[in-house]
């Protein structure tokens, strides 16, 4: 039988909370970059074409769907790897203690 010592975090709540925590930096970046993509391209291109604020704010505008479509992909694809982990997790804690979980009736 597995005994968590007090005082002592359980080492599952740890790695998930990093995950979150890895995850909230990854959106977080890849907003900023998307974001910051298109207020220099915009720019670069305004000042090419010479049509000042246009390209920008349009660049801008359209980078904010993509940037909340980017954003949703990352989420999931990280909700699903954290569901497999779990899941990788609950099988090896049944075959180390084989009543947890389970109905000692049947």
């Amino acid at each position: 039988m597995i005994r968590k010592e007090p005082g002592r975090p359980d080492r599952k709540i740890l790695n998930t909370n990093l995950t979150i925590a890895i995850l909230v930096g990854q959106v977080g970046f890849l907003t900023l970059f998307i974001v910051l993509a298109a207020v220099l391209g915009g720019l670069w291109l305004d000042n090419r074409f010479q049509t000042r604020p246009i390209i920008t704010i349009v660049l801008l505008v359209v980078s904010i769907p993509i940037s909340v479509t980017v954003m949703l992909g990352v989420v999931r694809s990280a909700v699903a790897r954290i569901k497999v982990e779990g899941r990788k997790g609950n099988r090896n804690q049944s075959e180390e203690e084989p009543g947890v979980g389970r109905n000692q009736n049947t």
